[in-house]
C-alpha cells in the first residue's frame, strides 16, 4: 500500500469510493455476502506475550546504553503497545511511557484512566497518576530525577506531539532531547520469530481473501461493491480488515485511486491493494488483473511489472543499504524507457515500505536511503507502472529478511491470467 503523507487510509479508502453499498445481484447486500463457506483460520495464532515483550524492554536498554540515553518518552500507539502492551488512545490528556536505561518503565496516566490503563498492561512497570489540575510532565520529570536520569540525554519517539515535548522541556529546565529512533527503530525494525508468524498468518488471510473474491467480480460492479466483498471475506477469515483499495479502468493510472465514479467493464484494468491486522500485525497485499482479456500493451506492462518485483526481491541483499532495492528496479524501468527517476509514466513511488505493527514502517525502499539491510527486517515490495489517462499495474508482496536472504510473505503471480494462487 502507498500512503499520502497527509491521509490516512480510511481517508484514500473513502476517497477511492470504497464505501459499502446496500445491494449487489445475487446478494442480500455488499456489506453481508455468504461467506458460509469461509473459516477461521487464525484460531491458532499466537498473540505477543509477557516474555516477549521483556526481552523488547532489555534490547532497549541494551540500545540505550550504547546510544548513551538516559530513558525513552513514548506516547500512546503502536510503540507504547509494542514495549508495554498498553493500548491507549491519544488525546490532551497524556498518557506515556517512560523506558528507563535500567529498572522498570513507568506509565503516566489521568488519575481516572489508571485501572482501565492497567488492563492491558503486559509488563511490570509504575504507574503514577495526575489529577485534572497538575502537568503530568511533571511527573516525568519527578521519575527521571529520581532514577538519576535527568541529566542524561532522553529520547523522544517519534512520533510523540510537540505539545508534549514542548512542556517537558519545561519542567525539566536543560534537559537533553534526542532522538529515540535509535532505541526505537533499533527493536521494531528488527522483527522477532513470533513477530513474523503474526504477518505470515495476516498475509494469509488476506491472501485467502483474494482467492475467494477474485471468481464473484462481476461487470458492473463498483470499486465498493468489490471492496465489501473482500472485508466480508476477510473478518470470517479471522482478520481484522485494515483496508480494501479497489481502483478500476483508469483510476489504476493513479497510486491512490479517483473520486470518478468506477464500474467493472470489460478489457479494463483491476487494482486491488488489501490488507488486514492478526494480533495487532498487518498485512499489504496488491494485485492487479484485466476483467476479461488483456490487450497486448496491458500483458507488456504487467510482465514488466512482474519482473520489477523480482529485481527488488533479488537486490535486497543483507547488508546493502535499503535504497538499493529502490535503484535496481528504477534502473531497470528506465531502460524500458519510463522515467527517468521518480517520473511518469513508470514508477512514481518508492519500491517498498517497512510493515509490521503499523501498515507503513521505517525504513523505505526508496533512493538515498542507507540503513542496511538485516535480518528481521520486513519489507512491501511494490514497483507499479502508472500510465496517466490509460491504466497502471501494481503488484505488491511483503518480504522479510532472514540470514539466507529475503524471504515472502505471500508469493507474486506468475501471469497476469492468474493473478490470484
Amino acid at each position: 500500500m502507498i500512503r499520502h503523507p497527509s491521509l490516512s487510509r480510511r481517508t484514500l479508502i473513502r476517497a477511492a469510493g470504497a464505501a459499502p453499498l446496500l445491494a449487489l445481484p445475487g446478494l442480500l447486500r455488499a456489506e453481508e455476502p455468504d461467506v458460509s463457506a469461509l473459516g477461521d483460520i487464525t484460531t491458532d495464532s499466537v498473540p505477543i506475550g509477557r516474555a516477549e515483550r521483556l526481552a523488547r524492554l532489555a534490547r532497549a536498554q541494551v540500545l540505550m546504553k550504547a546510544a548513551g540515553i538516559g530513558a525513552v518518552l513514548i506516547e500512546p500507539g503502536s510503540s507504547l503497545i509494542y514495549f508495554t502492551g498498553v493500548r491507549w488512545g491519544r488525546s490532551e490528556r497524556l498518557t506515556a511511557a517512560i523506558l528507563p536505561v535500567e529498572g522498570e518503565p513507568c506509565i503516566v496516566t489521568p488519575f481516572f484512566e489508571e485501572p482501565s490503563v492497567r488492563e492491558s498492561l503486559g509488563i511490570p512497570a509504575e504507574i503514577r497518576v495526575w489529577q485534572e489540575d497538575e502537568d503530568p510532565l511533571a511527573l516525568v520529570a519527578g521519575f527521571l530525577r529520581e532514577r538519576k536520569l535527568a541529566s542524561r540525554p532522553i529520547g523522544i519517539e517519534e512520533t510523540m506531539r510537540y505539545f508534549a515535548v514542548d512542556a517537558f522541556q519545561r519542567a525539566l529546565p536543560g534537559a537533553k532531547i534526542v532522538s529515540g529512533n535509535p532505541v526505537v527503530r533499533g527493536c521494531r525494525m528488527i522483527k522477532t520469530a513470533p513477530e513474523i508468524a503474526l504477518m505470515q498468518r495476516a498475509t494469509d488471510v488476506t491472501a485467502a481473501a483474494y482467492r475467494w473474491t477474485y471468481p464473484r467480480i462481476r461487470e458492473g460492479m463498483t470499486n465498493a461493491d468489490i471492496a465489501a466483498l473482500m472485508a466480508a471475506a476477510t473478518r470470517k477469515l479471522g482478520g481484522s480488515v485494515e483496508f480494501n483499495l479497489i481502483l478500476l479502468g483508469e483510476a489504476a493510472a493513479y497510486p491512490h485511486g479517483s473520486r470518478k465514479p468506477q464500474r467493472v467493464t470489460p478489457g479494463e484494468v483491476v487494482l486491488m491493494d488489501c490488507g488486514c491486522t492478526v494480533q495487532g500485525y498487518q498485512s499489504d497485499v496488491s494485485r492487479s488483473f484485466v476483467f476479461g482479456k488483456p490487450s497486448a500493451e496491458q500483458r507488456k506492462v504487467w510482465d514488466q511489472v512482474a519482473r520489477g518485483q523480482q529485481i527488488a526481491f533479488e537486490a535486497a541483499r543483507l547488508g546493502a543499504p535499503a535504497g538499493n532495492v529502490d535503484d535496481a528496479v528504477r534502473r531497470y524501468y528506465t531502460s524500458l524507457g519510463y522515467g527517468p527517476g521518480y517520473k511518469l509514466p513508470g514508477l512514481s513511488h518508492r519500491t517498498g515500505h517497512g510493515i509490521g505493527m503499523d501498515g507503513h514502517e521505517p525504513v523505505n525502499l526508496v533512493h538515498g536511503e542507507k540503513t542496511p539491510l538485516a535480518p528481521g527486517m520486513c519489507f512491501s515490495n511494490e514497483p507499479g507502472i502508472y500510465i496517466p489517462g490509460s491504466f497502471g499495474i501494481r503488484l505488491e508482496d511483503c518480504f522479510h529478511l532472514t540470514e539466507a536472504g529475503p524471504h515472502w510473505f505471500s508469493r507474486p503471480p506468475t501471469s497476469i491470467d492468474t493473478p490470484f494462487t
